[in-house]
């Protein structure tokens, strides 16, 4: 399944380019843009036989909207998302060290943009999230994430918590962050095959994908002992800190 889409700005375009030109149908550039940045993408974009056209900068504005294009937007029909049933080759192919981002009710495009380029800095397996109550892979998404909405296997799935009995199933173990939770990140172990389970902005994780993790972490913020007026982390933060640890812990041993 495909969707077709405008994309804007310079970072955006040119991962898109890069990871998935087939599916770029149009570039537009501003007309005396003078950052060397916008040549590079016409002439990416030509060699890749893309049409590309030189418009005024109130063209640009028309077709970004809200997104800040920086002179350089791009009409993009969406490569398809991964199915869920995908979804144990993936976790097969990566022979005992799959991890899993699992986001449960992220609301905001901005977040989940974030998200995805933790994601594939990570190199995660799979993002996955519930197709319903959630945003989803939008032009906003793609821009915030800089790319890595194309380069990581994004899954969105009926039914979070069947997908996460299913995984449990493959032999993934998941971890659900919790703030109230006993037990620290630092302290368990990710270098398996493994699902990490962050909820949403507001309440964070339901209460059914709460009782079909295997266990509940919690980030240590020493501040938030100290007065320092902070109960907890954005989600994009806590995926960031949570996924490293696991990049930190593969690394070492």
């Amino acid at each position: 399944m495909s969707q077709k889409q405008w994309i804007a700005g310079i970072n955006a375009v040119a991962a898109a380019i890069e990871h998935d030109a087939d599916n770029v149908r149009e570039v537009l550039i501003e007309a005396g843009g003078k950052n060397p940045r916008l040549t590079e993408i016409e002439g990416s974009a030509r060699r890749f036989g893309i049409d590309v056209r030189r418009v005024n900068q109130q063209a640009l504005s028309g077709v970004a909207g809200s997104l800040r294009h920086q002179g350089v937007v791009a009409r993009y029909e969406a490569a398809k998302t991964w199915d869920e049933n995908e979804l144990e080759d993936l976790v097969t192919a990566a022979e005992g060290r799959a991890l899993l981002l699992i986001l449960d009710g992220v609301q905001d495009p901005h977040n989940l943009g974030a998200c995805l380029r933790s994601a594939a800095a990570a190199g995660v397996t799979a993002v996955i999230f519930p197709k319903d109550k959630a945003v989803q892979v939008n032009a906003t998404v793609r821009k915030t994430s800089a790319g890595a909405a194309d380069s990581v296997a994004v899954i969105p799935v009926t039914n979070l918590a069947r997908t996460m009995r299913d995984l449990q199933k493959l032999g993934v173990w998941l971890y659900g962050l919790a703030g109230e939770a006993k037990g620290s990140l630092y302290n368990v172990d990710l270098r398996g095959n493994v699902g990490l389970v962050l909820g949403g902005e507001g309440d964070g994780l339901r209460r059914l994908t709460r009782e079909n993790c295997d266990q509940l972490v919690n980030i240590p913020m020493p501040g938030a002992d100290g007065g320092a007026g902070v109960e907890s982390l954005n989600v994009s933060v806590a995926a960031g800190v949570t996924l490293f640890e696991a990049v930190r812990q593969r690394v070492s041993g």
